[in-house]
């Protein structure tokens, strides 16, 4: 029986290595941006067509997956990642590079949505706490090695564009491996809150604040995936088939930092932990700004990583307590602040081309943290209502 739900169980957390896929925007930005010579600005919205999805599709695909089920809507995501993946392969341009960032946006959208929620139909619930922590380290495995996967294919095979259809052929193994397991899915009943409940929800002040601050913690981790190879191009003068080791370094040590904030977040509170880890960031950040070694600025990026890791567990943590009643509302309106690795990225690009160097993309993340610090002092009001 154990040997069957285990059987069950790996492609389901295969699942989440494809939804790693996203965080490659990080570095293909560089190079996309290299290859069309394209300003800041413009380059800034690459990123944004990855990430607005998580803004239009996420309460939509919720109410469409309780129709169709949860391994279905999985499996559309694939299909749509594998076609994503395909088209700039087949035919590089820019349209095609944005029709590509675009469909795996949608993708990794529908997977968010669907993938954990699958989980529960192949783990037992006092696993599933455990289960999903695997899930999450084997995404940011994948997140990970996308740098690292983009220089192979650069170094080895002539052209990093090949990460494309390896990124394709992973998708379809997916697809194949869970079309091939059969999932019993238990018949929901409750059907997903229409939009407008869920929007309603920001007419509450402290769920705004808490939203905006979802907005703002991604849109941190994007930029800095974003701008960590970009400072070792500007400031240190790598190739940015090199510079990719700022993107992945960034990846480990935010997944050294949810590990060990997992253990943390047992023996203080969520407010004291996010107050801590918020402020060391902005004082870290300030740093950066004057670090023009490869050393300092891949030590200051990985401290970055690791103090901001696990502050969007905190802030949607946050919010399922502040409103318990409203928790399926709640969820779907914190996924939809993803949105925040659409918004912050251009905004970067455009103060980067305003200043003339990245500087300008730090200014924009420091902002995001003072906002965060906001956030973290707010935080404490909504524990002491408690």
């Amino acid at each position: 029986m154990k040997n069957n739900n285990l059987l069950k169980l790996l492609p389901v957390l295969f699942g989440f290595f494809v939804m790693g896929f996203c965080d490659v925007v990080g570095i293909s930005t560089s190079y996309v941006q290299k290859d069309f010579n394209l300003n800041e600005t413009l380059a800034g919205f690459i990123p944004s067509m990855v990430f607005i999805w998580f803004l239009l599709l996420s309460i939509p695909a919720a109410i469409a997956m309780n129709r169709i089920g949860r391994k279905k809507m999985v499996q559309i995501s694939n299909v749509i990642t594998f076609v994503g993946m395909l088209i700039p392969f087949i035919e590089y341009n820019l349209i095609t590079c944005m029709t590509a960032f675009a469909l795996l946006g949608i993708g990794n959208t529908l997977l968010q949505v669907s993938l954990n929620p699958l989980l529960t139909n192949v783990v037992r619930a006092e696993t599933l706490t455990s289960s999903l922590t695997a899930g999450q380290v084997i995404k940011a495995v994948s997140s990970f090695c996308g740098p690292f996967i983009a220089t192979f294919a650069a170094e080895k095979l002539g052209n990093w564009q090949y990460l494309f259809p390896i990124y394709a052929i992973i998708t379809l193994l997916s697809a194949l491996w869970l079309l091939s397991t059969p999932i019993y899915e238990t018949q929901e009943k409750q059907q997903a809150s229409p939009m407008g409940a869920v929007f309603a929800l920001l007419k509450d002040r402290s769920m705004r604040i808490l939203f905006l601050g979802i907005v703002f913690i991604v849109g941190v981790d994007v930029g800095m995936n974003t701008v960590a190879p970009k400072l070792l191009i500007e400031r240190c003068g790598y190739a940015v088939e090199q510079a990719g080791i700022g993107s992945s370094f960034y990846f480990v040590c935010r997944t050294i930092g949810a590990f060990i904030g997992s253990f943390l977040l047992v023996r203080m509170s969520d407010s004291r932990y996010f107050q801590i880890h918020i402020f060391a960031a902005i004082i870290t950040m300030a740093i950066l700004w004057f670090t023009h070694t490869t050393s300092g600025i891949l030590l200051l990026v990985g401290l970055i990583g690791f103090t901001c890791s696990s502050i969007f567990s905190v802030i949607y943590s946050a919010a399922l307590k502040s409103l318990p009643d409203k928790a399926n509302e709640i969820s779907g309106l914190m996924i939809t602040g993803i949105c925040g690795g659409a918004v912050i990225p251009p905004l970067m690009g455009v103060s980067t081309d305003l200043i003339g160097n990245q500087t300008g993309s730090l200014a924009v993340i420091a902002g995001c943290m003072a906002y965060l610090a906001i956030c973290a002092l707010l935080l404490r009001k909504v524990e002491t209502k408690q």
